[in-house]
């Protein structure tokens, strides 16, 4: 801290000796370039020191530096996954055109480059040229074979914005936490919990500057925003905060509401962005049930698992259930499809969204992944079975009546009934308490289903826990890992991460991994993926898989349109060695890259072929 205020007081000195001798003109012009600088859109991704130097040793100093500025950018489109079971791809399309019709002119677009790099240039080179030539569309289907039924939604940016400012007379302006700008680089609007700072009186209706506190170090080694909630911002060196969001300014919008009400209220719209550094479509409440977006290496995931109509197949860290109702489209809603989550609310989560695509082949239970696979000798727990009609080896918790009372099960309903059904399980419900229904029951129940069907429709507020499977009892498992996500983008902050939180994260994948490797029965397939750039979460978890269990083999995957793994190995100053692919294995699995012309998040894939066990 001591070294950047004397490099901040060197800067203002000679700022004042050049001033000295300049024209006011100059001066005015020099002033104005200044601010030109300090109200823009440019941040710089801070890492720990050491998790720095590991990276630059993965991927090379140019390399790294590209990677970390793209990190800070969202994509410069959105990405759509249709459900084919109830639309398609140009029906869609169609709707969004109509739909952006009404909303008025457009902001100009990007193109997307489907040239990515030499590692994925098994891309159909025609496909490219064809994609290519839709650029000067902002709504497109993919080109890429398979993947006809994902959509795409071009955004624009970054966006030079003036945000009026004038000598001694800065804007006025709203400071939101680095969460809630990640959120609004995504095309999100800023809501009053985001919001950390603000200018003294600014009044419902003002034109305000957006700008972004990040975490800072903190002399005792930790990280924080050193800033209290509701401090007034003046805009001048003297402002708590001032030189730590040069260039952190995310765009310009209306305010809903005045200083004081934004303090005093809980929730709501505190600004509304009409201005934005990057200018993305929003789709909240857009095709609810027709259209799921998504980011492309995670449909991608889905389709390496390959999964087939009748299969029995698990995601085991399902939540929020966007891969796993991608399977379930993939198999035509035809099979079974186990989601499992240790978070009760995430797994709420997922029956909402299967019933709101309607889907009916997923079955949701709440499941530590690192307890996933069930002893076949059992136990003497007095708990009720729940068979699977297939395979007996899902044991779940009940109450004799059923986890909702009268036999009613905790999975999602769907359909025009799922009204009157509910209603009829509250009244049961409650008519061994008392002989009426409060008011307030009647405001929640009317709050569950007023935005009429799909994801309110999940009943009950409960999930059945699962005690676990029996071995070889899956045809394919997915394991889309817990990990670091260091790959997600918009990403404001990485400094929280050090060498030992990374290494914890891939010990704890590898006992996943181990869980996951019981499951999938001989011949069946092992699909491994994780949104994080950390080579430890990656390629270590694959040499780790490979020499561990004999039986596993890479498997190549369709599409592949990743780049290739890191082949090799990184030796740590504390002696840890850290063993990557060996070579002819990087081109099985795939990278996304998020400095790449592909333009996706940070993401890693893995399939693995499943051979007998008999050395098990």
């Amino acid at each position: 801290m001591r070294k950047k205020g004397r490099d901040l007081l060197a800067a203002f000195r000679q700022t004042f000796l050049t001033l000295q001798n300049m024209t006011p003109q100059a001066e005015a012009e020099a002033e104005l370039n200044a601010a030109s600088a300090r109200y823009s859109y440019n941040p710089i991704l801070r890492w720990n020191p050491q998790v720095e130097d590991y990276f630059i040793k993965a991927y090379g100093s140019l390399h790294f530096a590209q990677i970390s500025k793209a990190l800070t950018r969202p994509s410069c489109y959105s990405c759509i996954r249709v459900n084919t079971l109830k639309s398609t791809s140009d029906a869609v399309i169609e709707k969004l055109q109509e739909i952006m019709r009404k909303s008025g002119p457009q902001n100009d677009v990007v193109g997307i480059n489907w040239k990515e790099n030499k590692a994925s240039n098994d891309i159909d080179l025609d496909m490219v040229e064809k994609q290519s030539s839709l650029q000067n569309e902002s709504i497109t289907k993919c080109q890429i074979p398979g993947l006809e039924y994902v959509v795409f939604v071009k955004g624009s940016g970054p966006h030079e914005i003036d945000y009026g400012y004038l000598p001694d007379k800065p804007p006025k302006e709203v400071l939101v936490s680095r969460k809630c700008a990640e959120a609004v680089l995504r095309g999100a609007q800023v809501y009053v919990p985001g919001i950390m700072a603000c200018s003294s009186h600014v009044e419902e209706g003002d034109l305000v500057a957006v700008s972004v506190a990040v975490e800072q170090p903190f002399p005792d080694g930790g990280w924080g925003l050193g800033i209290t909630r509701g401090t007034v911002l003046q805009g001048l060196p003297t402002d708590p905060y001032h030189f730590e969001r040069n260039g952190l300014y995310i765009g310009q919008g209306t305010t809903m509401l005045s200083r004081a009400g934004i303090f005093r209220a809980s929730q709501g719209i505190a600004v509304d962005m009409n201005n934005r550094v990057f200018k993305l479509p929003s789709f909240y409440d857009v095709l609810e049930g027709e259209i799921f977006l998504q980011n492309l290496p995670s449909i991608i995931a889905a389709h390496a698992l390959d999964p087939q109509k009748g299969e029995r197949i698990l995601d085991m860290c399902a939540a929020p259930g966007g891969k796993t109702t991608a399977i379930a489209i993939l198999m035509k809603d035809e099979g079974e499809v186990i989601a499992a989550d240790r978070s009760h609310n995430k797994v709420i989560d997922i029956q909402k969204l299967a019933a709101e695509l309607g889907l009916t082949s997923i079955t949701t239970y709440k499941l530590d992944a690192l307890k996933a696979v069930r002893k076949r000798n059992g136990s003497s727990d007095t708990t009720t079975l729940c068979c699977n009609k297939d395979s007996n080896d899902v044991v779940n918790q009940r109450s004799d009546s059923g986890p909702l009372g009268n036999g009613v099960s905790s999975t999602t309903i769907v359909g025009s009934n799922a009204d009157t059904t509910f209603k009829e399980n509250v009244s049961n419900e409650k008519a061994n308490e008392r002989t009426y229904t409060s008011k307030a029951d009647i405001r929640k129940n009317t709050r569950r289903m007023r935005n009429g069907p799909g994801r309110n429709q999940s009943l009950g507020g409960r999930v059945e826990n699962s005690k676990g499977f029996l071995p070889n009892s899956f045809d394919r498992v997915l394991l889309d890992a817990p990990c670091s996500a260091l790959g997600l983008r918009p990403r404001l902050f990485a400094g929280e991460e050090t060498i030992e939180s990374l290494r914890n994260h891939g010990k704890y994948q590898r006992r996943m991994f181990d869980q996951a490797v019981q499951l999938v029965r001989p011949g069946g397939v092992l699909v491994y993926s994780t949104c994080t750039i950390n080579p430890g979460e990656n390629e270590a978890l694959v040499r780790y898989a490979l020499d561990t269990y004999k039986f596993l083999s890479l498997a190549p995957q369709h599409p592949r349109i990743g780049g290739a793994g890191l082949v090799g190995r990184c030796e740590f100053p504390d002696g840890y060695v850290e063993e990557w692919l060996k070579p002819g294995e990087e081109e099985l699995v795939q990278r996304f890259d998020p400095s790449s012309q592909l333009d996706t998040i940070g993401f890693f894939i893995a399939k693995f072929a499943v051979g007998p066990k008999d050395n098990i």
